[in-house]
């Protein structure tokens, strides 16, 4: 039997705010009375009286989770869930939910991952932009222009996203190394063209090409730092699709300005929206775009499902899935 509870949802402007949250709680129990936002401190009335959080890349601070005393669940409609202080919420036995089992972000993240390679070994962007200023720029550009086949694709994470960027890799003939805690099964290595799971240093100097696809955690930020940024080849590219703050953004604009790195397709940023200040939008040999490797209509159908479900079921008593603390 479905109990009634009290449901706040929080989704952030720039990924749909009110219309999107609307959207969302049109699919939740009747039982349940869900208020929609756009960011916590929005309703403070709905915030605490809330036994259910659901939010799309909308902050839930230490101080939103104290101020709802009767919270059980925050839900992130995301495969991420680095905006919440899952701290605060564990020492309130406040159970953190992701949608990863889902899958529901893994297509267009690895669509966009491999537009971002392709977009930077075709040189695609000053191509475009030499020809628009009339400047027919194939002499200069193809020392440059590159193939992905044969080349070495470094995947840091190979989970649900990781292993779906390894299987279209597998498609453009290209070598699969992967980092992470551990080795997956050897059949999945082997259904994935024989990748091969090493160190993240060793990964770092032998690949052409790095994608990041791990989750954003005290251990993880600025994971490509400085030195890690100097073990890469001169030739080599680095893709971020997962959180910006995986990378040290300065030390990569240092590393492209500087020539020591070909170049780089970044979609993420620390923080989102970018300032003016950010020195990646002036750096050398960068394609980027605001944060829309999980936004197509399809996905959004796909994230909202997967957070409603989670959420439905645990009104209706269910254990609850995805909890990562």
């Amino acid at each position: 039997m479905t109990t009634e509870k009290n449901v706040l949802a929080i989704v952030s402007p720039h990924v749909g705010g009110r219309a999107a949250g609307g959207a969302l709680a049109g699919l939740l129990p009747g039982t349940a009375h869900v208020t929609v936002v756009e960011s916590a401190d929005e309703d403070p009335a709905a915030l605490r009286e809330a036994h259910v959080i659901i939010t799309g890349l909308a902050p839930v601070t230490a101080e939103h989770i104290a101020a709802a005393p009767h919270l059980e669940v925050v839900q992130c409609a995301s495969h991420g869930f680095d905006y919440v202080d899952v701290d605060a919420a564990r020492a309130r036995s406040v159970s953190v939910c992701s949608i990863g089992s889902s899958g529901a972000e893994k297509q267009n993240v690895a669509e966009q991952t491999f537009a971002l390679m392709l977009a930077l070994a075709k040189q695609l962007i000053p191509a475009h932009t030499a020809l628009v200023e009339a400047d027919w720029a194939l002499p200069r550009l193809q020392q440059s222009i590159t193939e992905l086949s044969g080349k070495t694709l470094g995947i840091v994470g190979l989970g649900h996203i990781g292993e779906e960027v390894a299987r279209r890799a597998v498609v453009f003939d290209m070598t699969i190394l992967y980092a992470g805690p551990r080795p997956v099964a050897a059949e999945t290595e082997a259904r994935l063209g024989g990748a091969r799971h090493v160190e993240l240093d060793e990964l770092l100097r032998t690949s052409d090409y790095v994608t990041l696809h791990a989750p954003l955690t005290q251990d993880t930020r600025h994971l490509l730092d400085a030195g890690r940024l100097a073990l890469l080849k001169p030739t080599a590219f680095v893709i971020n699709t997962s959180r910006g703050a995986l990378i040290d953004q300065d030390a990569l604009a240092d590393a492209l300005t500087a020539g020591t790195l070909a170049g780089a397709g970044i979609d993420v940023f620390d923080p989102e929206p970018p300032t003016a200040a950010l020195r990646l939008l002036k750096a050398p040999n960068v394609v980027l775009s605001p944060h829309v490797a999980g936004v197509t209509r399809e996905t959004l159908v796909r994230i909202g499902l997967a957070a409603i479900q989670n959420v439905a079921g645990h009104l209706e008593g269910k254990p609850l899935g995805d909890v990562v603390s």
